[in-house]
């Protein structure tokens, strides 16, 4: 098992865009097309398909907030390849790609406070709770980089 994080590109984005998480899980997650729809039209929105050896298993994107602060927006396995690890693999390599920028200090997440796994998920990561974010909508985590 080798995963790696590659470019959306023509050759793979109807199959990033055909992932689909479980029925319970996708008033947490936006939908891939929308996000690949965003990153279009943001240049500097990173986006990342997330691959098992050849298999495409997930789907990741970032966007920089501040020169030193970092956001990953999305982050969805697919719903026949949760609980293998992946996800958790994925982060750390969106990490180690994030942490090349120079400036970048800390990388942050924001998630609906109801999603009890994610939270536990990223805090096993070294990501902080902070307190809701500037909407008042989702808690923010923190890891210092």
């Amino acid at each position: 098992m080798t995963i790696t994080l590659r470019a959306v590109t023509h050759s793979n984005y109807e199959d990033v865009c055909d992932l689909e998480v479980l029925e319970e899980q996708k008033e947490f997650v936006a939908d891939n097309t929308w996000s690949i729809v965003e990153a279009s039209f943001n240049p500097h929105y990173q986006t990342r398909a997330i691959y098992n050896d050849d298999e495409l298993v997930g789907f990741i994107m970032w966007v920089p907030e501040t020169d030193t602060r970092v956001s990953i927006w999305r982050l969805m396995i697919h719903y026949t390849q949760q609980q293998k690890g992946y996800g958790k693999q994925a982060i750390m390599l969106a990490i180690e790609e994030i942490k090349q920028i120079s400036t970048v200090s800390e990388i942050e997440v924001c998630y609906d406070t109801e999603n009890v796994q994610i939270s536990k998920f990223y805090q096993k990561l070294g990501f902080v709770e902070e307190g809701m974010d500037e909407d008042g909508d989702d808690m923010l985590a923190v890891l210092k980089v």
